[in-house]
Parts: structure tokens; C-alpha cells; sequence
């Protein structure tokens, strides 16, 4: 395989720790901004859910619309978007602008997890697909390491819209690398409305996309008010948090290597392993989790937990339809981004109207359901 297309996938993962990042740069930012601009932390939680809708509604349009036009160019175009974005977020004078730049944001994100989630099969030997795409993930994974806590160190260091602008110049740099390092990726196909429920008729692409809802909003629901419920059941003083993630971050690198291993022997038990730990830790949460320590352990449970989820659900559906992989993929990448819009919109319901603790129950439901969904599904 050529150093090239090696680096080239190294890049994609540079590019998908970028996007990740921006998606959920507020996560960590929600009460700084909540009080710069006068709304209440739920409220603020919709910084999270548009760009998640607009990136579902994106992902599985953007590769029909473009068509045959050549790949590369449009993975180009979309981190360029991203930057502007960013650029737009840091200088918004009020909310409703700041929303506006996320909706932005869930533009670049959709059309890039559409084409990018399924570039390994492009750019490596079959064999090496399996370990590709846990390196394309890895870097999503990895923005929860780094991204995250760094966006809110540099929130609390000097203002959040700063974290914004570091973002931004991040995506230049990722935009030089992939000018340099990707090959010119022509159209294999182009992609029809009519691909997307044909690959849904797919039984394990079907058990797959649903997986992906369930987990994925479980996890958002409770992930995206992270900061104030620490501080609410686990008593974890504020300045404490930007570390907890660091550490959720690094449990959800090392659990999306693990799962990319064990996926290569079984992706559909590793699916179902991954949603009764990613319930447990949810339901014991507000029962065990009542001190810092046991707080903090549950918290790198959890990352390691929902880190092997991208991974794991998404090669268990490329290697259910090797014949439809962009099909599968966007309507996978619409689906995970729903998931996130939904998720942390329930969520924020939910803690403005009941309690922080109960959108660890609403997650702790919905990731339970996965384990019936995959059950039913026969397919490695």
C-alpha cells in the first residue's frame, strides 16, 4: 500500500477529530455561553441538536445531489464550509446568529461523515479496511480526548469564543492536508434516492442504522449535559470537569480499538456487548455514582463503553452490503446525526423540566432497547 494513501487515511482521521470537535465543542462550553448570551443551559443544549439536524437531513442528499462530481473537490469544499462556520460562531453577537453558524456546521459535518465514513474501501487493501476505519473513527473518538477538554480549557482560560477561532484554524490546517494527501477519488456510482431504501431493506444494514439511533441518542440525552450533572450527583467541582473529559476521552480511544478488534471476529456481539455496558453505567449512575470517585470511574466506563460504538455499527454494516457502501453509509450518517439532534433535545427538555439525573433514565431506556434490536439480526 502507498505512503500516500496511508497518510491520506491518517488525514481523514485529522479531519473527522476536526468535525467531532465542532460538533461538540459546546458540550463543554454550554454554561459560559448560557451566561454570555442570557440562555439557560437546556436552551443552550440546541447548539448541539441543529447542527445534528440538519447533518442527518444532509448525509443521505449530499452524496445524490453531487452525483458524479469527484469526491476529493467536495471533501475539500465541505472543510471549507466548516471553517466559516467556526468563524461565524466565534464573532456571533447573539444566539440566534451562533445558531445559524451551527446550522452551517451540520452542512459540513452530514455531507463529510456521508463520503468520509467509507473512504478506507477506497484507499486501502480490502484486508486493511477493518483497521482503516477504526483509525477514521479513532479520530472522532479522539476529539473527545483532546477536542473537547481543550475547547473548554480554553474556554475558562480566556472566552469561549476563542475556542471557536482555535477550532476554525484547526480546519486550515486539516484543509492543507487533505488538498495534499487525498488522490483524486472519482465517482464509482452515482447514488439515487432509491439506493437509500434498498440498502435499508438490508437486514443487518437495517439492525445496524437502528442500533445507531438507539446508542447514539441514549448517549447524547445524558453526554450533552455531562458538565452540570457531574457537578449535581457526583459533586465533581467545576474546574474538575475539563480533566474528567480528557479521561472519558482516552477510555473512548481505547474502546474504539478494542472494539475494532473484536468486531473483526463478531461485530454483531460486539454491538450488543457495548449497549448492556453503555446501560449499565447509565442506570447505576445516579445510584452509585453519588461521590467523585465512583462518579469519575462510571464517567471512564461510560467513554470506553460508547467509544467502540461509530466503529463497531459502522463495519458491521459495510460488510453487510460491499455492493452499496455510500447508501449505507449516509443513511448510517443521517441517522447517527439524528440520533445526536434528538438526544441532546430530550435532554435538555428533560433537565430544564424534571432534573439533571433524568436524562441519565432516558439514556439508560434507549440504549437498553439496542440489545433487542440486534438480537433479532443474524450476521457477523
Amino acid at each position: 500500500m502507498p505512503l500516500r494513501n496511508r497518510l491520506a487515511v491518517v488525514a481523514v482521521a485529522v479531519a473527522t477529530f476536526a468535525l467531532v470537535t465542532v460538533e461538540s465543542l459546546p458540550v463543554g462550553l454550554l454554561p459560559a455561553i448560557g451566561g454570555s448570551l442570557e440562555v439557560s443551559e437546556g436552551a443552550a443544549g440546541l447548539m448541539v441538536t441543529v447542527p445534528g439536524l440538519v447533518a442527518s437531513a444532509t448525509a443521505p442528499l449530499l452524496p445524490v445531489v453531487i452525483r458524479n462530481r469527484e469526491r476529493r473537490v467536495v471533501l475539500l469544499a465541505l472543510i471549507v464550509l466548516m471553517v466559516l462556520a467556526n468563524a461565524l460562531s466565534a464573532l456571533a453577537p447573539d444566539f440566534t446568529v451562533l445558531l445559524a453558524s451551527r446550522f452551517l456546521v451540520g452542512i459540513s459535518i452530514g455531507g463529510f461523515w456521508a463520503l468520509a465514513a467509507g473512504l478506507a474501501v477506497r484507499l486501502v487493501p480490502a484486508a486493511s479496511v477493518p483497521r482503516a476505519t477504526s483509525v477514521v473513527f479513532g479520530g472522532a473518538t479522539a476529539a473527545n480526548v483532546l477536542g473537547i477538554p481543550a475547547g473548554t480549557l480554553i474556554g475558562d482560560l480566556a472566552n469561549w469564543r476563542v475556542a471557536f477561532v482555535v477550532v476554525g484554524a484547526l480546519g486550515l490546517l486539516v484543509l492543507a492536508a487533505l488538498f495534499l494527501l487525498l488522490p483524486p477519488m472519482p465517482a464509482t456510482r452515482p447514488v439515487r434516492l432509491r439506493a437509500l431504501p434498498q440498502a435499508f431493506r438490508n437486514p443487518v444494514v437495517r439492525a445496524g442504522v437502528i442500533a445507531t439511533f438507539l446508542l447514539v441518542s441514549g448517549h447524547f440525552a445524558a453526554f450533552t449535559f455531562v458538565s452540570p450533572l457531574v457537578r449535581s450527583v457526583s459533586g465533581i467541582d467545576e474546574a474538575a470537569v475539563g480533566p474528567l473529559l480528557l479521561g472519558f476521552g482516552a477510555a473512548g480511544i481505547a474502546g474504539n480499538f478494542l472494539a475494532g478488534a473484536a468486531m473483526e471476529r463478531d461485530a454483531r456481539k460486539t454491538v450488543i456487548t457495548i449497549s448492556v455496558l453503555l446501560t449499565t453505567v447509565l442506570a447505576v449512575f445516579p445510584l452509585v455514582g453519588r461521590h467523585p470517585v465512583s462518579g469519575t470511574v462510571l464517567l471512564l466506563v461510560w467513554g470506553l463503553a460508547f467509544g467502540g460504538v461509530p466503529v463497531s455499527v459502522q463495519t458491521w454494516i459495510l460488510k453487510s452490503a460491499p455492493e452499496a457502501t455510500e447508501a449505507a453509509t449516509a443513511l448510517n450518517t443521517s441517522v447517527f446525526n439524528l440520533a445526536i439532534a434528538l438526544g441532546a433535545l430530550t435532554g435538555g427538555i428533560v433537565t430544564d423540566h424534571v432534573a439533571a439525573s433524568g436524562v441519565l433514565a432516558v439514556g439508560a431506556v434507549l440504549t437498553l432497547l439496542t440489545t433487542a434490536a440486534v438480537w433479532r439480526v443474524r450476521g457477523r
